[in-house]
C-alpha cells in the first residue's frame, strides 16, 4: 500500500511539474549542434572508460604484489622450520 502511495505521489508531482513548467518552443536544432553534443558525450564516456581501466590495473597490480609478498613470507617461514 505504501508503494502505491509513493508511486501516486511521484506521478502527481511529475504531471504537475511538466504541466506548470512546460513551455512550448518553436526552435530549430541544427544538425551540427547535435553532432557536437554526441561527440562531447562520446568523449566523456571514453575518458571515463580509460580512467576506470587505468585504476583497475593499478588496483590489480597492488593486490598481485600483496599476494606475492604473502607467498614470499609463507615460503620464508616454511624454510625456517
Amino acid at each position: 500500500m505504501k508503494k502505491i502511495i509513493k508511486v501516486l505521489k511521484f506521478t502527481y508531482f511529475f504531471i504537475c511539474f511538466f504541466v506548470l513548467l512546460g513551455n512550448t518552443s518553436f526552435a530549430y536544432i541544427d544538425p551540427s549542434a547535435v553532432t557536437y553534443v554526441i561527440q562531447a558525450v562520446a568523449g566523456v564516456a571514453i575518458a571515463i572508460g580509460a580512467a576506470c581501466t587505468v585504476y583497475r590495473h593499478k588496483i590489480m597490480k597492488f593486490f598481485r604484489s600483496q599476494k606475492k609478498k604473502h607467498a614470499r613470507k609463507k615460503h620464508q617461514s616454511e624454510d625456517r622450520q
